[in-house]
């Protein structure tokens, strides 16, 4: 499946609580359907995970998810989503992670029954086939233990299935640094599409099989990565918003494979996805502040479906255990979202949140949902991957080239050089993916990248 047309084809129609094609969960949690839910994402304080320390790291589980959820009963929260993004050693040993998904599911549904509260849990194998170098992506010894989890995790009564998929990362990280955007199109364009049509035809299968939803993949590895080194000064703003931009077909290929939303929290390439294929997304922003800083902090919640913290280690606060306190502010922030929604004004609501953010930075102004739609009909009107990835980051580059001489756009001049030395190496790109291969195919370092794993 291709999308060739938008699901919403007007700025004024990318909005929170509301998506083209919402999907419902079998406690009936709608997400999308015209409300905003919280996504609450929890992980472990600073210890090591091992058969000596497993009995302790479960209490963690039991305690914590009891916690937020007693709080999300107090505040009157209606529905929430409980990600459980396992650890390296919970799915390098899936029984770890599916007794732990088991731990998350029983408490949503004690607290389901207890409450009416529609609980859900989203599961979230990390991606191990990095774990060895150069990574084996289609013959990894780890996958069978990563599909492993999300199929008993499935079973264990996990509702949305998601991951943060690595193909292509073993270049792109590189390619970062370096501020190569050749590098970076042909790690998203060409390596990661083709991993997440081999990935995402086996997620969907399980999720299918199961009879639960596959939510959606995210370019968290390769697209934050560049946001958390911008925010450091590694890296250009400006080079990591085109990095952004250039994340959108390979993330969009679950869409294309099957997976039906919500799209995970850590992908702000969810609202071009929202767009595009209609699914509903899950979003994250200043609540994330926990995990990393940001310059997207309000304009990503305008177009949220589900508002995520991220993740935050359960940790002791003044306010009581970390996650507890994100989950308080994460069901302030949807109060709010819902009650513009309820008295007609999510519109200016969402303007406001938009235009706090835009004139800021790069990397706000292509999140702006009049950036969105634009950036999303080149992609639709492209005629495969690797065109639309070209034509994702050569229309972002027009947005911010735009923005900074109608002074929309508050830049330092030193980023300014960057969209012209970016857009000259673009040009050089041939839109043909064998041309561009054999191009690539002197600067491939046959130590980092084994390029039969992506069927080259």
């Amino acid at each position: 499946m291709r999308f060739t047309e938008l699901a919403i084809d007007d700025p004024t129609g990318l909005i929170f609580g509301t998506a083209p094609k919402p999907v419902t969960s079998g406690r009936g949690l709608t997400v999308g359907g015209g409300q905003v839910y919280p996504e609450l994402n929890f992980t472990l304080p600073t210890m090591e995970v091992n058969a000596r320390t497993y009995p302790e790291i479960k209490e963690i589980y039991r305690k914590t998810v009891d916690d937020v959820l007693t709080r999300a009963a107090a505040l009157h929260v209606e529905g929430i989503v409980v990600e459980f993004e396992t650890l390296l050693e919970m799915t390098l040993k899936p029984a770890y992670g599916i007794e732990l998904t088991e731990i998350l599911v029983e408490a949503c549904e004690r607290f389901s029954a207890r409450y009416g509260m529609k609980a859900e849990v989203r599961l979230t194998p990390n991606d191990t086939r990095d774990y060895e170098r150069p990574p084996r992506m289609r013959n990894s010894p780890y996958l069978e233990n990563m599909l492993r989890l999300f199929d008993e995790g499935a079973k264990a009564g996990a509702t949305f299935l998601s991951i943060e998929s690595t193909g292509g990362k073993e270049l792109h990280d590189e390619a970062l640094v370096n501020c190569d955007i050749q590098g970076v199109v042909y790690a998203l364009g060409v390596l990661g599409v083709r991993d997440m049509r081999f990935l995402w035809d086996q997620i969907t299968k399980i999720a299918n099989d199961r009879g639960v939803i596959a939510g959606g993949d995210t370019a968290c590895g390769f697209a934050n990565t560049a946001m958390v080194l911008a925010e450091k000064q590694y890296i250009p703003r400006v080079f990591s918003a085109v990095d952004r931009a250039a994340s959108i077909p390979r993330s969009l290929v679950a869409y294309e494979r099957g997976a039906r939303g919500p799209d995970k929290d850590c992908g702000y390439e969810g609202v071009f996805l929202k767009a595009i294929a209609g699914v509903p997304i899950s979003m994250e922003g200043k609540t994330a502040a926990c995990a990393h800083a940001s310059p997207v902090g309000n304009v990503s919640m305008a177009a949220c479906d589900l508002w995520s913290n991220e993740s935050v280690q359960a940790v002791h606060l003044l306010g009581g255990p970390a996650p507890v306190v994100s989950l308080e502010q994460l069901a302030y922030d949807v109060r709010l979202l819902n009650e513009s929604i309820r008295t007609r004004q999510s519109l200016l609501l969402r303007d406001m949140l938009v235009g706090s953010d835009v004139s800021h930075d790069p990397q706000a102004l292509i999140l702006a949902p009049d950036s969105v739609i634009r950036i999303a009909r080149a992609v639709v009107a492209a005629g495969d991957h690797l065109a639309a990835t070209f034509a994702a980051v050569g229309t972002a580059l027009e947005i911010i080239e735009e923005a900074v001489q109608d002074r929309r756009l508050r830049m330092d001049p030193r980023e300014e050089v960057w969209v012209t030395m970016v857009r000259e190496q673009l040009a050089e790109i041939p839109l043909n993916e064998d041309a561009f291969v054999e191009m690539m195919q002197g600067r491939i370092d046959s130590g980092k990248v084994l390029l039969e794993e992506y069927g080259l």
